[in-house]
């Protein structure tokens, strides 16, 4: 049974055995159950024996033993929730679940002008959560690697969380990212990341293992597991903040490209005699629809310093220039997104970042725009929302890149003697 946590992101750190060319090492089938098991305890919640045995396709004794070697093991527990809908039966079954706090994760997102970190525990849920704003983070990369070391220094003390119990580190970045290498496309886009390789750099500091994201793909995982795309199979997500990015599930899985780094709408050219962009292109849409882009617009109008903060309560204000402003960046952003949806066929359309505040200002020129420019067959049932997890979106999906691998990190490392042993149990057939 393949593992359903797709590799998403690039890991820092040296290679296992096999990676290095050595010899593989022996499937040990007693390890392999558990990672079964804590993968669909991962990905379903709570659920009974019935349903673990339905999920991993182990032979229903070797799901109690299993079960109970993970319990003594500190990894699983019996819960109150309620199972996965199944098989009723007279007394309510025994349900299961992971304990959250036998591993953490931290995520890091580094935006074009903050670094934020968040603390989750193995279920994701947040326990600390901190940001360090107005950075020059395209031009100062060793600020934000420091900021970034700092504040999970800080979230770790801060919640009483041992370095032991810490799974790694997820790092979203705004910037292209090579998912096999990890390497950064910065040209253009974070002049002075040009070669850094930021999960190293962040491990050097950290002495914890680092995967690296590109910002826009961490935000759909995090609002996938978490927020507005919850369940959501095929959604796009599109963030317009200081830059402007797409992430993709497509039949759930995320689409990230050959190279690792598709999803950039924000650099689709919409204004042919437009500004010229930072990544060398002139009318992208970066350069019509970002909020930098529209409070830039709006100060040059005004002859006055407009800011994020001032966009914001212009358009709950209903000031005309402003709602102007906004409605042809939505327009902008609907065309860009046309083609896509024409090509996916999404059913959700997620937008995030600091644009999204501004509504239904901004989301029905996008729906407008999307009407006029792909098939009726392609509107029908296509919802437009705004994230629901706002600025920690970024931070939550890196994290969560961490713990789609705890499953195996834990079910390998984690143990608890056994009588059995640690060898093949002959118990991952099905016992009908």
């Amino acid at each position: 049974m393949a593992s359903p946590f797709p590799r998403l992101g690039a890991a820092s750190g040296a290679p296992g055995p096999a990676a290095a060319g050595g010899p593989a090492a022996p499937i040990n089938l007693r390890r392999l159950g558990r990672v079964r098991v804590l993968e669909a305890l991962a990905r379903y919640g709570a659920l009974s024996r019935a349903d673990l045995v339905r999920h991993t396709g182990l032979a229903r004794a070797s799901v109690g033993t299993v079960i109970f070697d993970l319990m003594r093991s500190g990894l699983v527990e019996e819960t109150a929730e309620e199972a996965s809908p199944g098989i009723k039966t007279g007394r309510p079954p025994q349900v299961f679940g992971l304990v959250p706090g036998a591993g953490y994760a931290l995520g890091v997102d580094i935006g074009h002008d903050h670094v934020r970190a968040v603390l989750t525990n193995l279920s994701g849920t947040p326990c600390w959560d901190r940001s360090s704003p107005r950075l020059a983070i395209d031009h100062d990369p060793w600020q934000a690697l420091a900021s970034a070391a700092d504040l999970s220094r800080q979230a770790l003390g801060d919640a009483g969380v041992p370095r032991e119990s810490v799974l790694g580190i997820g790092l979203g970045i705004a910037c292209p990212v090579n998912a096999d290498s990890g390497d950064l496309a910065a040209d253009g886009i974070m002049q002075g990341w040009a070669g850094i390789r930021p999960a190293d750099e962040l491990a050097e500091r950290t002495g914890f293992p680092v995967r690296i994201i590109n910002d826009a793909n961490a935000c759909v995982l995090a609002e996938q597991r978490y927020g507005a795309a919850r369940e959501s199979a095929d959604v796009i997500y599109l963030r317009l903040s200081s830059g402007i990015g797409a992430g993709v599930i497509s039949g759930g899985r995320m689409l990230v490209g050959g190279g690792g780094v598709a999803g950039e709408l924000g650099h689709v050219t919409v204004e042919p005699s437009g500004a010229v962009c930072r990544c060398g292109n002139r009318g992208c849409l970066e350069t019509v629809a970002s909020p930098a882009a529209l409070t830039g617009l709006l100060a040059r109008s005004w002859g006055r310093p407009v800011s994020d903060t001032d966009l914001t309560w212009l358009v709950r204000d209903g000031d005309r220039g402003t709602l102007r402003a906004v409605g042809d960046a939505g327009d902008a952003v609907g065309r860009v997104l046309a083609p896509a949806v024409q090509l996916l066929n999404p059913g959700l359309i997620v937008i995030g970042g600091e644009l999204a505040a501004a509504g239904e200002v901004l989301f029905e020129p996008i729906r407008r725009a999307l009407a006029r420019g792909i098939m009726p067959s392609h509107t029908r049932g296509l919802r437009i929302v705004p994230g629901a997890l706002g600025d920690s979106a970024g931070a939550r999906g890196a994290a969560a890149l961490i713990l789609d691998g705890a499953p195996r990190q834990l079910g390998m490392e984690r143990t608890a003697p056994s009588a059995l042993g640690d060898e093949d149990e002959g118990g991952l057939a099905d016992d009908d």
